[in-house]
């Protein structure tokens, strides 16, 4: 039978925060560094309030240009982001970041929405945005490891194609233990998601299959290219 998602008032969404403090206070008694962890709690938390009035608008809207102003902030500040452990300077990264996490969204979403999807019109902001955020967060993960680890392989002395080759099975690690784990360790965001909603299993095993197969393309693809592109500034 199927049941309506509850609505989760915000005084019982606060309780959600108990576990969270724990952890805060195991920083604290380790004396272990806490402003990094309480800013990326606050921005959480700002940033998905906030997301709901911003996207209530846009889905409302179905305008293209609009829509696709917010895919391309998303990729710059996902860009960005994925420097924010790569011991380089940012400015000379952030091209070989955005370039990276763009041409591998743009494949897997083409793929993904206009020949699983059949999405009519393509820019069906209900389902767009939610997809390309899955591919962007994952591009920018994948960047994010593989560039940490190449720069730090080259550091050590290693030739370019060993760098690159370690740096792209590292960044790959949790996409491999994630489809290794889905089904029995774990039920994606996805699936999960669904499930609460009401939907059949056997229709959200689906969309997960189709997820696990955007998500794994999207970070090998954006990992590849922004290690390919760092060769040729090497070569320079």
């Amino acid at each position: 039978m199927d049941q309506a998602l509850a609505t989760i008032p915000l005084t019982k969404l606060a309780i959600a925060f108990i576990p969270v403090v724990l952890v805060l206070i195991i920083l604290a008694n380790w004396s272990l560094p806490k402003k990094r962890t309480l800013h990326a709690l606050v921005r959480m938390l700002v940033q998905l309030l906030l997301v709901g009035y911003v996207l209530s608008y846009i889905f409302e809207s179905q305008n293209a240009w609009v829509i696709g102003s917010l895919l391309l902030m998303m990729m710059l500040f996902s860009s960005w982001i994925a420097l924010n452990n790569i011991e380089s300077p940012r400015k000379t990264l952030f091209q070989s970041a955005f370039l990276a996490i763009f041409i591998s969204s743009l494949v897997v979403l083409l793929v993904i929405t206009q020949g699983v999807l059949n999405l009519e019109p393509w820019h069906q902001a209900k389902t767009l945005v939610p997809l390309a955020g899955m591919v962007f967060a994952n591009g920018m993960n994948s960047v994010s490891l593989s560039g940490e680890r190449f720069f730090a392989e080259l550091n050590r002395g290693e030739h370019y194609q060993q760098a690159r080759n370690i740096a792209f099975k590292a960044s790959m690690i949790p996409n491999i233990n994630a489809l290794f784990a889905v089904g029995i360790v774990s039920l994606p965001g996805m699936m999960t998601g669904q499930i609460l909603a009401g939907v059949s299993p056997f229709i959200a095993a689906r969309y997960q299959i189709m997820v696990m197969c955007m998500i794994f393309a999207s970070a090998g693809l954006a990992s590849a290219i922004f290690l390919m592109l760092n060769k040729t500034k090497l070569d320079k």
